[in-house]
Order: C-alpha cells, then sequence, then structure tokens
C-alpha cells in the first residue's frame, strides 16, 4: 500500500493526514497548536510540523508528502538562511496604510486589478513588505529573501529529507538549512501575494521592488504536479500550496462550483477556467492548485464569531446552537455586525463589531446566538453576491459547518440550497491529494454521503444588516 501525507499548517496549529494514495482512504493523523497572535516566528509552525508528523505515526510508507498553509504570511530570510523578525500573518492588519498607499501608486485598484487580479488589502504579503520598508528598514535591507509559510515548510522539509537522516523529532529540529535558491512555491499561494500575475502565470518584480525598495529572491515557482527538485531520498515533496486551493481541491470542488468555507476567516470561492480582475477588490483574482483559476472573497470574521457569541452567553458551541433554533428567524429584529477584528471584505481594518435592534424583547441568549449565526452568515452572503456567478452547487465547509444550526440557518440567508459534505480536514486532504497525483496517474478519492439543507429564504434578515453595516464607520 503506497501511502501519502498532507499537512494544514493554518493559523491555530498543524494537521496532519496520511492517506492511501489510490483511494485516499484515511490510514492516521496528528495534530499540533500553534502559538496564538498575527505574528509567529516561523520555527514554531516547524516544530509543530515535526509534532504532528510524530502523532501521525511519522513517515513510514510514506511516498510522497505536501504543505498546505496559511495564505499572504510573510517570511524575510536573510543571505544565510536565518528568518530576519517573525512572520507577520495574514490577519495582521498593520499594514491597511501601506495597501492604500500602494494601491494609489500604481494608478488605483484598476491598475492593480490589470497587473495581478486583485487590488490589495492589508492581508497581502506585497503590503506587509511595505510595511517593513517603513517601519524596520533595518530588517528590510539584511531581507535576502521572501517567501509563504507554505514555501517555508517546504523548504524545511527538503532539507530534512535531503538530509538522509530519519525522521524525528529530535533529529529534524535543526535539519540543515538548503541554499536559498532552493525555495519553491506554485501558482496558487503565489497568487496571493500581489506581486504575481495569474493571467500571465509570472512574478511581477517591478511591483516587489515597489514594496520593499530592492529585489529579495523568490520561490520558484512550480507545476501543479511537479515535485520539488533535487531532493535525495524516498519520499517526493509536492509544490504545496495555499489553504483555500487545497481546501478546494480536498472537498473535490468542479468548475460550477462554489465553496462557503467557515474557518477561522471565512471564504467563498470559486473554480474558475479564466482570471478574474475585480477593481473593486471584494475579490481577489487567485489561481487554484490545478492550472485553472480561484476567484475568491474572504471575511475575516467567520467561526471566531461563533467563539464570541459562546463566551458573552456563557455557554460551549453546541448549546449555542440549540439556543439560536430556538429564536426566530430574524432573531426579532437584532442584528449582529460581525467586524471582531476589523474586516477584510467589506475593506474596514479598524472597524469593530456592533449590535442593533436591542430591545428588552431581544435581550436574550437565544436571540443573541440567533443573531450571531446570521450576522455570520450575512457576511458570507454578501461576499457570494461580489463572486456574481450562479452556482451549480453551494458547498459549506469549516469548523463552523459543523453546527447543526449553521446547515439550518444557513439557506434563509443564502436563498438557495446547502450541501454540506461529511466534515473532515479538507485542506490537508487537498494536501495529500497533490501529493498522490506525484505516485499515481489517476487517485480516485470519494468523499462520504453529503447532507442537502433546504429552506426559505428570509431576504429581511439581510436588508436589516445591509443598512446596519452601511452605519458602520471605518
Amino acid at each position: 500500500m503506497t501511502l501519502v501525507a498532507g499537512v494544514d499548517s493554518s493559523t491555530q496549529s498543524c494537521k496532519v493526514v496520511i492517506r492511501e494514495a489510490e483511494t485516499g482512504e484515511l490510514v492516521r493523523q496528528g495534530r499540533a497548536a500553534h502559538p496564538d497572535g498575527t505574528e509567529v516566528h516561523p520555527s514554531h509552525w516547524w516544530s509543530a510540523l515535526l509534532r504532528a508528523l510524530e502523532q501521525a505515526g511519522g513517515l513510514d510508507g510514506v511516498a510522497a508528502i505536501s504543505v498546505g498553509g496559511q495564505q499572504h504570511g510573510m517570511v524575510c530570510l536573510d543571505e544565510s538562511g536565518e528568518v530576519v523578525r517573525d512572520a507577520l500573518l495574514w490577519n495582521d492588519t498593520r499594514s491597511a496604510q501601506a495597501a492604500a498607499d500602494l494601491t494609489a501608486e500604481l494608478g488605483g485598484p484598476q491598475a492593480w486589478a490589470d497587473a495581478v487580479g486583485s487590488v490589495p488589502v492589508a492581508s497581502f504579503t506585497v503590503t506587509k513588505l511595505r510595511w517593513l520598508a517603513e517601519h524596520e528598514p533595518d530588517h528590510a535591507r539584511r531581507t535576502a529573501a521572501v517567501c509563504l509559510p507554505h514555501d517555508w515548510l517546504t523548504w524545511r522539509l527538503a532539507g530534512a529529507l535531503g538530509s538522509g537522516v530519519p525522521f524525528g523529532v529530535a533529529a529534524w529540529e535543526d535539519a540543515p538549512l538548503p541554499p536559498l535558491d532552493r525555495l519553491v512555491t506554485d501558482r496558487g499561494d503565489a497568487s496571493g501575494t500581489g506581486y504575481w500575475s495569474p493571467a500571465t502565470g509570472a512574478y511581477r518584480p517591478d511591483l516587489l521592488k515597489a514594496a520593499i525598495g530592492a529585489l529579495p529572491l523568490l520561490p520558484r515557482v512550480l507545476e501543479p504536479a511537479q515535485a520539488v527538485p533535487d531532493v535525495a531520498g524516498p519520499v517526493l515533496i509536492g509544490p504545496g500550496t495555499g489553504d483555500n486551493m487545497a481546501a478546494a481541491l480536498g472537498v473535490g470542488a468542479r468548475s460550477g462550483d462554489v465553496v462557503v468555507s467557515l474557518g477561522t476567516s471565512g471564504t467563498v470561492f470559486a473554480v474558475a477556467e479564466r482570471p478574474s480582475a475585480d477593481p473593486t477588490g471584494a475579490v481577489a483574482g487567485f489561481a487554484d492548485a490545478t492550472g485553472r483559476f480561484l476567484p475568491l472573497v474572504c471575511t475575516l470574521n467567520a467561526a471566531r464569531v461563533l467563539d464570541a457569541a459562546a463566551r458573552m452567553t456563557g455557554v460551549g458551541l453546541d448549546e449555542l446552537g440549540a439556543l439560536a433554533l430556538e429564536a426566530p428567524a430574524g432573531a426579532g429584529g437584532l442584528t449582529l455586525v460581525p467586524y471582531l477584528e476589523g474586516e477584510r471584505t467589506p475593506n474596514r481594518p479598524t472597524a469593530t463589531g456592533s449590535i442593533h435592534g436591542l430591545t428588552l424583547a431581544t435581550s436574550t441568549p437565544a436571540h443573541l446566538a440567533r443573531a450571531a449565526v446570521e450576522g455570520m452568515l450575512c457576511g458570507l452572503a454578501d461576499a457570494l453576491d461580489a463572486l456574481d456567478l450562479r452556482p451549480e452547487r453551494v458547498l459549506l465547509i469549516g469548523g463552523a459547518a459543523r453546527s447543526e444550526a449553521v446547515r439550518r440557518i444557513a439557506p434563509t440567508i443564502f436563498g438557495v440550497p446547502i450541501t454540506v459534505p461529511p466534515p473532515a480536514e479538507y485542506v490537508a486532504d487537498g494536501a495529500a491529494y497533490q501529493a498522490a497525483t506525484l505516485v499515481t496517474s489517476a487517485p480516485d478519492w470519494r468523499s462520504g454521503d453529503t447532507a442537502t439543507y433546504e429552506g426559505e429564504a428570509v431576504p429581511a434578515i439581510r436588508e436589516r444588516y445591509a443598512r446596519a453595516t452601511g452605519h458602520i464607520l471605518d
């Protein structure tokens, strides 16, 4: 039996799944936590990956491995490969002004959409590099190479596997660093940097230099089914990809599908045959991990909204869902705007959350629970509208999609039936599927039974939400 490993290195944790290459059958898995915060030293990701691999039984029998990782994070390396400073993560919004400045300097949103398919926001790597140049010029000058979280982990894996030392946490913790010119990435994750164009399939060094004032080394962009070159040993390494691109692979998204992912952040993305370029900045024109494209809308606040509501009501998530289903649709007019840590779409990085329509009648835990679920979903429904597509299927995935309340309320907000695949680690699964393409010509992976949820749309909920968000000032 040929095994493959897939890694999901997210904001919160590292997950590893080991699956049978031909069928996708799960053999074993592991997990390790990441530290909190919006800036993290990459060594924590490496340590978590090693612990998760150890929990998953190591690499015995594994023929290929691939890494899916959080997008946009800025990892700066010096000439010797050492990390220059803690990585700024996608959800670090300190570069909001840098995004505005870069947008203006190139000639406005349309110029950026034409150049790289997306308009910069604080999440994008290019804005973080401008922030670095302005606020930490010494660090900027030391930066010899820039890569993304998944790129860095792939690079560290190449060094460890190339060392010839058998896997072990202690043995690999200080594995040798490969030369910087061994850094690689894929088109999916590269498309979230702000200096790589999905339409042309090439970097835009002029935009990189405009951001940081220099031209640090960038990872080589591999093809979707191309193994990392020059890695000695029996385990192949796939190019990896960003977490959203890996999730699309893991859920088996096809052309015509729209995926709504409710993780720490919320994302709505579609598999498309042509690149997109939205000058409003709402839709990021990403590439996917197969050679196609992945227009995507992201919100900063998804599952964390339910976490916050559970804390406020003093209950667990399961009880929060039960409370939400006790309240009427529309929560009696109570509306929660979920901008708990600013927002990316709409681009309001310094906004805060708010509650509207609070009365004596709606001052109950059940009404607040319902408003939290509806507010989270309204933000994602706005994202779906921004894609301007007529999807053949809407797939609901992510941690919050396991909530029965979310599943049952979603059709009333989206106005269409919702398909819910069985719970899975879709990012890690997608990375494992990519690894499988390196060792077998036709992996046939099938998920379990899906469930369909239907419900009558309640337009008044989104109308009240639109009025409430219209009153928010950034």
